[in-house]
């Protein structure tokens, strides 16, 4: 579904992005973790269209990616951010958070469509008529997953979905999310910094470090030690010390 080729990215003549190669299949679920200013973000911000200052090569489905994408590209490719709050626009209801994006692509059942969407991130129609400040986080992260599904993109991209959220939240969105993937075979593309979390919901991942990703490994390799780079044993490290003083 997914295939990116020597991906580079500069801001200011400074390179950020070297050469990243990945490939993702149909319905796969890929994490990519990482220190914060490792380039995670940068590679998911290029792949959505957020960022027309690359080069290299991208393809969805075997198509190559222009640097300016077109708008059909925005039905298959949808993206959830980090801060659920900042997302959605403080002065508009869910209902019109909702329609925006059907009334952009033209489509109809506008009415039907909203409320499949709230019921399928169990969200009550109660909530369609309310402004995100009178939603708990949790509740408008699973908004901005109902946004991002309801023109039904076959590409969904995670940038850090649940790290806003209180630890008691995070699991309960990761499942949502892993169940939604699995009912309508969607293919997620996921940065994070937490290990543990990219674990739970990919099943492979990337470890970037200063620009470049230095590692790819299965989520079983990862939980069996069976990795090389010192990079990603440290993170491994650091990640289960924090489980254990959590526990």
């Amino acid at each position: 579904m997914i295939d990116i080729q020597d991906l580079r990215i500069a801001f200011s003549g400074h390179e950020v992005v070297k050469g990243v190669n990945l490939a993702v299949a149909r319905g796969e679920s890929f994490g990519i973790v990482g220190e914060s200013g490792s380039g995670k973000s940068t590679v998911l911000r290029a792949l959505a269209g957020l960022n027309e200052d690359w080069s290299g090569k991208m393809l969805l489905a075997g198509e190559a990616l222009p640097l300016r994408r077109p708008p059909g590209f925005f039905r298959k490719v949808q993206m959830v951010f980090q801060d659920p709050f900042g997302s959605l626009h403080p002065r508009q209801t869910i209902d019109r958070i909702l329609s925006e994006i059907l009334l952009v692509h033209r489509m109809d059942d506008i009415d039907g469509r909203i409320n499949r969407a709230l019921s399928a991130v169990a969200l009550p129609q109660t909530a369609r008529f309310r402004y995100p400040h009178q939603l708990s986080g949790g509740q408008r992260q699973r908004v901005a997953i109902a946004r991002a599904l309801i023109a039904e993109p076959q590409v969904l991209l995670l940038d850090e979905p649940t790290s806003a959220l209180d630890v008691s939240v995070q699991a309960e969105v990761l499942n949502l999310l892993a169940d939604l993937r699995e009912e309508r075979g969607l293919t997620y593309v996921m940065v994070s910094h937490n290990l543990a979390v990219i674990a739970h919901l990919c099943d492979r991942l990337g470890v970037m470090q200063s620009g470049e990703m230095v590692e790819q490994c299965t989520a079983e390799d990862l939980r069996l030690g069976n990795i090389t780079h010192p990079h990603t044993q440290e993170l491994r490290r650091l990640s289960v010390a924090l489980e254990e003083v959590e526990g």
